[in-house]
């Protein structure tokens, strides 16, 4: 099966939505953080940086949930294009 590439406007959202992972996980690290979500910390890692730009849904809300953040501000925020 061969994947459609991401659009620009997708890798912008993606890497605005890592940002916001990793501003919310603060001093606490990677490791935590993706083990009390049930991920590796590669897979934060690539979410973090960008790199997988379209995470699960599942993957996001059980970060979400460890960080407490909400899914609702995370969808706003993470889609607000810059200005």
């Amino acid at each position: 099966m061969v994947r459609t590439p991401l659009t620009p406007e997708e890798r912008e959202r993606g890497e605005r939505l890592g940002a916001l992972l990793r501003e919310a996980r603060g001093a606490r690290s990677m490791v935590e953080v993706a083990a009390a979500a049930g991920l590796s910390a590669e897979t934060l890692r690539k979410i973090e940086t960008g790199r997988a730009p379209t995470p699960a849904f599942f993957t996001v809300a059980a970060l979400a949930g460890v960080l407490s953040l909400s899914m609702d501000e995370l969808v706003v925020r993470a889609s607000l294009q810059p200005v």
